[in-house]
């Protein structure tokens, strides 16, 4: 898992995840099914001494935690791979059509 940047819609809702204890507690209780466990299994296979792969893992599953209450994140979840497509294509589009008129 890769830390993923801070969706700007979050809602208010956000337990304490200020240390290792207060995240695990908020993947227990607030997290997707199976959070805590792949957490827990991911934290024991890095170096504890590489801080930066400390910090992208515990900011990965605090950000979990954030989009499981945000509305726009779930819905945005929730979309259908072909309406997602459809769409990357049509922005796909627009741009190769804006560079040509740069040109």
């Amino acid at each position: 898992m890769t830390a993923q940047p801070e969706h700007s819609g979050a809602s208010q809702f956000s337990p304490p995840m200020r240390t290792l204890a207060e995240l695990r507690e908020a993947l227990s209780t607030w997290g997707f099914p199976d959070d805590r466990q792949e957490f827990e299994k991911e934290l024991d296979a890095i170096d504890l001494d590489d801080l930066t792969r400390v910090r992208e893992l515990t900011q990965a599953y605090r950000h979990r935690i954030l989009m499981r209450y945000d509305p726009a994140a779930m819905a945005a979840l929730a979309r259908p791979t072909g309406d997602v497509d459809a769409e990357l294509r049509r922005k796909l589009a627009e741009a190769e059509a804006e560079a040509e008129a740069d040109r």
